[in-house]
């Protein structure tokens, strides 16, 4: 079965991109077939993965507007994961899809020929709550929400969960909050202990872990257009997201022989 999940923050800064990109290698180093899916116009996770947006001519944005199919945009990367890229056009995207009907189901409809071939589909939805986000997350079966334990997160966060619920209600009822994964987290600190308890008090959501430690390596591995795993793969934060993919796969695998026994 494939699993797809969205990661989604509407505040930038929290590592979403470097999230989507060191699970997605993590993942893959595990034997699993996976995809990343890029749908933010500043197309980081594409230039982290080495490849240029500039220089593509076809990307997500293609795919969306039903111009051609998701399987010929889709590219291997150097870590393993495969990668349907994005670039500035999707930009503009968000201004056609407004004014077709079934608008939010462009993503689900594009991914659905793909989902038998990879294990984990990972979406990395772009710092808003516009079209493409809602895109993303009506096309995932779980979201995980990447966070940095500061004081702004709580209204971002509320901001957020408000979104899931219209969605659930409206384009997804099956969507699931996989939970909150503490980003650039420094445990020294009061003040990020408190903010993880309060949001995770307040609204209800399992914390991921372990938290993923502020790391200068992180900032480094997109010049190599890698994710971190292959840059510094020995680092704090490289082996944070190695155990966390250890655990969401686990937890996928329970989740799947449970639905193969009751079929």
């Amino acid at each position: 079965m494939s699993h797809v999940l969205a990661v989604a923050n509407q505040k930038g800064g929290v590592a979403k991109t470097t999230t989507v990109a060191s699970l997605g290698a993590a993942l893959a180093e595990q034997g699993r077939r996976v995809l990343l899916v890029d749908i933010d116009p500043q197309a980081c996770l594409t230039f982290s993965l080495g490849l240029d947006p500039d220089d593509l001519p076809m990307s997500c944005h293609d795919v969306l507007l039903g111009r051609i199919s998701a399987g010929t945009v889709v590219q291997p990367t150097k870590d393993g994961p495969d990668l349907l890229p994005a670039t500035i056009d999707l930009a503009g995207c968000e201004a056609v899809l407004v004014q077709r009907r079934g608008r939010e189901h462009a993503l689900r409809k594009a991914l659905a020929p793909l989902l038998r071939s990879y294990h984990d589909v990972i979406i990395d939805c772009p710092p808003s709550l516009g079209i493409l986000t809602l895109n993303g997350l009506t096309a995932a079966s779980e979201v995980l929400v990447p966070l940095q334990p500061e004081t702004l997160a709580h209204r971002g966060v509320a901001q957020l969960m408000d979104t899931v619920y219209d969605v659930q209600r409206l384009t997804n009822p099956k969507l699931r909050v996989l939970g909150v994964l503490p980003t650039l987290y420094d445990g020294r600190t009061v003040h990020a202990r408190d903010v993880l308890a309060d949001i995770t008090g307040r609204f209800g959501v399992p914390l991921l872990g372990p938290p993923i430690p502020r790391s200068v390596r992180f900032a480094e591995a997109p010049a190599a257009g890698r994710s971190a795993l292959a840059v510094a793969p020995r680092s704090r934060g490289a082996m944070a997201y190695r155990e966390l993919a250890q655990s969401l796969a686990a937890d996928w695998q329970a989740r799947d022989r449970q639905v193969r026994e009751v079929g």
